[in-house]
């Protein structure tokens, strides 16, 4: 199976399959509403601006299994993303994205792209360290480590890189740019 394959849920519980997106560059991201990388919304909707009408889609998958920083509603998150930070990009149904309840979607792309590491840097190090106490192997599996881990999909269908939450957005906008 490919990208095109699966489908994931909007927040009417309505299926939305990847085919849609064929010809389209995409950006998978796993939000959350009340996390440090919070305020990497803003990043999206700038990049989502910028490349949308030259086929980019980002696809906002909400989830509340970092900490508990997403604990609203569809409603309430999809409130919250629009007033504090006008995203226009599509949101879809919070989701689980590691372990025995998420999404086929995410089983893929963690097989596709698994986990390199945080970089460098204070967040890189602080992220390493409090992973360190939740999962000694972190390093070594492909589960997505926390809120806004990104997986660029190139038009083709292709998953051709993951960033993590550390990983700088101008890194992220300049592999969309490439796609584009």
């Amino acid at each position: 199976m490919g990208f095109y394959d699966y489908s994931v849920k909007n927040t009417k519980g309505e299926d939305v399959p990847m085919s849609n997106f064929k010809g389209k560059v995409v950006l998978v991201v796993n939000t959350a509403t009340g996390c440090g990388f919070t305020p990497q919304y803003k990043d999206l909707e700038s990049i989502y601006e910028k490349y949308h009408d030259k086929g980019l889609e980002i696809l906002d998958i909400p989830c509340n299994q970092f900490a508990g920083q997403t604990p609203g509603t569809d409603e309430e998150i999809h409130e919250f993303c629009t007033l504090k930070y006008n995203t226009q990009f599509p949101q879809m149904k919070k989701s689980e994205v590691n372990g025995s309840g998420e999404l086929p979607l995410y089983t893929y792309l963690k097989s596709q792209q698994g986990f390199k590491g945080f970089g460098k840097g204070p967040k890189a190090m602080a992220m390493g360290a409090m992973l360190h106490t939740i999962d000694k192997d972190y390093k070594n599996n492909p589960n997505i480590k926390w809120n806004f881990t990104k997986f660029l999909v190139d038009r083709n269908g292709n998953v051709i890189d993951r960033f993590e939450p550390t990983n700088d957005m101008k890194d992220v906008e300049a592999a969309v740019a490439a796609q584009i």
